[in-house]
Parts: C-alpha cells; sequence; structure tokens
C-alpha cells in the first residue's frame, strides 16, 4: 500500500525498551535524551501536549512508538500502549499507529496481537542485508528475518519502512550498496538511511578508542548515500530521512565520539546532487560564458548554493565563472532547476555516470 505523504507524527520514545540486547553501536539514552520508560499517564500527557503543536487539524496524524523495539515488549505491555494510542484514534483525535520493530519480531501471533488497532505503518531496523555486518554489530537477527517478516507485513495492508544503517563494523562500500539493491527488491513503501556514529557509552565507543574501528567519514558517508538515494528514489521508494534526528548533545559533543554526524546530513546530500546535476550540464554544453543563472524553485535554493555556499564557489572555480547567480521561480518544481533560459532538469530524474 501507499504511504499517507508527510503524516504529523506524534513520537512517543521507548528507549532500549523490547530489545532483547544491545548492538554494538546503540546508546538509545543518547538518541532520545531518556533514560527510563514513562508510565502509561505520562505518554498520556506527551501525546496530550505534542498534539497541541499542531497547527489546526492535519489531514493526517499517527501516533509513533519510537527507540525501542516495539513488538519485542511483553504481550500486555504492547497491549497497553496501543490500547492508549486507539484512544485518541477513537476520540478523532489521531487517524493511526505506527512503531518500529526488529525484523525478528515480526510473527503470526505478533501480528494478531496488534490486528484490532489502527496501525497503519511499521518500520523494520534491517540497518544491512549482509550476515557478516549483522554478526559484527551483534544484531541478533539474520538477512532471513528480514524478508520472512516483510513479506508478513505484507498479508496485513500496512505501509513498510526498512531502516538501513551506512559503516557499520565489517561494512564496506559493496556491502552497503548490496544491502540497497536487496532492500530494493524488497520494494518498501519507504526507507531511512543511516550512517553508524560512535555513540559515548556503546561498545561502538570501546572499539573506537582501542582502534579496532574507524567511522567513515562524514564525505564518504554523503557522497555514497547520495547514490542509493537516487537508486531508492528512481525505484519509486520514498526516502523519509538521511542521518541521525539532531539532538541538543550531538551538537555539543557529549554524546557522539566519532563518525559521519551533521544537524543537517540530508541537506548535504540533496545539495551534492543538486551540484552533480549542474556540473554534468555544463560540461555536456560546451559552456564558455562568465555567468550563469540558475533558476529553482524558493523552497531549493539553499539545496543549490549547497553548505555555505560551497556548490557556489565549487562551480565558479571549475568553469572560471565570474558570478552565479541562484533565481527563485516558484513556476518550477521543487525537484527541477533551469540553467539559462532552456535546460530544465529534474533533479530526482538525474542518474550518478
Amino acid at each position: 500500500m501507499e504511504p499517507i505523504a508527510k503524516p504529523f507524527i506524534v513520537p512517543v520514545f521507548l528507549p532500549h525498551a523490547g530489545c532483547p540486547h544491545r548492538c554494538v553501536f546503540c546508546n538509545q539514552n543518547a538518541v532520545t535524551g531518556a533514560s527510563t520508560l514513562p508510565t502509561l499517564s505520562e505518554f498520556e500527557t506527551a501525546i496530550n501536549r505534542f498534539l497541541g503543536y499542531a497547527a489546526g487539524r492535519p489531514p493526517e496524524i499517527q501516533i509513533a512508538f519510537y527507540g525501542g523495539n516495539f513488538l519485542g515488549l511483553p504481550d500486555a505491555d504492547v497491549i497497553a500502549l496501543l490500547s492508549l494510542a486507539q484512544q485518541f484514534v477513537r476520540n478523532g483525535r489521531a487517524d493511526s499507529i505506527r512503531f518500529s520493530t526488529r525484523p525478528d519480531t515480526i510473527d503470526e501471533h505478533r501480528l494478531q496481537l496488534i490486528s484490532d488497532y489502527s496501525v497503519r505503518t511499521v518500520e523494520l531496523g534491517v540497518q544491512s542485508m549482509n550476515e557478516r555486518v549483522l554478526t559484527l554489530s551483534r544484531r541478533g537477527h539474520t538477512v532471513d528475518h528480514t524478508v520472512a517478516a516483510v513479506q508478513q507485513l505484507r498479508r496485513i495492508n500496512v505501509a513498510i519502512g526498512l531502516q538501513m544503517m551506512v559503516g557499520l563494523p565489517g561494512d564496506t562500500i559493496k556491502r552497503s550498496f548490496d544491502t540497497t539493491l536487496r532492500i530494493v527488491e524488497l520494494r518498501p513503501d519507504f526507507v531511512r538511511i543511516y550512517p553508524t556514529v560512535v555513540l559515548e557509552n556503546s561498545l561502538l565507543a570501546k572499539w573506537y578508542r582501542q582502534g579496532s574501528f574507524a567511522p567513515w567519514s562524514l564525505e564518504t558517508c554523503v557522497s555514497i548515500v547520495k547514490e542509493f538515494y537516487l537508486l531508492f528514489n528512481q525505484n519509486k521508494i520514498a526516502v523519509i530521512r538521511m542521518g541521525l534526528q539532531a539532538e541538543k548533545d550531538f551538537d555539543n559533543g557529549k554524546a557522539i565520539l566519532a563518525g559521519p554526524y551533521h544537524p543537517a546530513f540530508g541537506h548535504l546530500v540533496h545539495s551534492k546532487i543538486y551540484l552533480d546535476v549542474v556540473l554534468a550540464a555544463l560540461k555536456s554544453s560546451e559552456h564558455d560564458e562568465s555567468r550563469i543563472r540558475i533558476y529553482v524553485h524558493p523552497h531549493s535554493i539553499s539545496k543549490m548554493r549547497g553548505h555555505m555556499n560551497e556548490n557556489i564557489t565549487r562551480l565558479r572555480s571549475e568553469f572560471r565563472l565570474q558570478k552565479v547567480q541562484v533565481i527563485p521561480d516558484p513556476s518550477l518544481a521543487e525537484d527541477c532547476l533551469r540553467l539559462g533560459e532552456t535546460d530544465l532538469v529534474c533533479v530526482n530524474d538525474y542518474k550518478s555516470p
């Protein structure tokens, strides 16, 4: 089924709840900013507070259980949390429920458990489709678990999201690319792509200090994730997130010890694509002018200019341009640009050479 675009998400965080063990990259306290599981009353208060942030009544409101392994919780807890969320659906303050869980928690018993509730979206923490990477990351599930989970979820008419990570222990560019191809074969409704960072108080932090694990660079991750984004896009699979959600302790350096973290990682990826599109267009058109005009939708100006105007700097340097103008044009689609007065290019149709 097709996922509804951009629902208003009401996040309910379950830090490490339901997880059978801790994976090498995990420190959920750092990711969620929480250390203990709230009570149902506290969950209800948090949901009410977050609903107050909605401007008017959004077309689709989803209560989302994140940060743990939802179906790994005891059955009674799963039912209690779903029943709480269902109350908001029943009284019209929410439309549906979503949660994230491990692939190896999808089975007939658990699917029957959630069947009476308005669960519309299920996200699976796949991370990799390479057995060696899964083993070294201590995920505790296999590639076959992921394949079986997707097949089972297909039967209950929910939107399926798959979360992948790049740069895990044992990972290589080829293995990450193979993971992307395997995920494309599974045809999820959407994906999230996370670069592996070294969180303080994780096993990776210990390995990093010992010199047995080295995270990928930010530049490498941006370049690789760009290719994966384009591949998913060409296969009509939405990429709804690239990079970790920014948190206070991430930006102040207390939680992340090392790795390719950037608060606007997704923006860096999009900016790289815009730059590649213009570079390809200029090279193919035998451009010999000293000035160029690039027209984009107003919402896409920052993507075209790049972080700290680095795209403009690169274009001026490579083609010896005196001036590069990025001009807003609301008549263009957000994913399209026009170079000069004639060359219209849709960014999402771009394929790397």
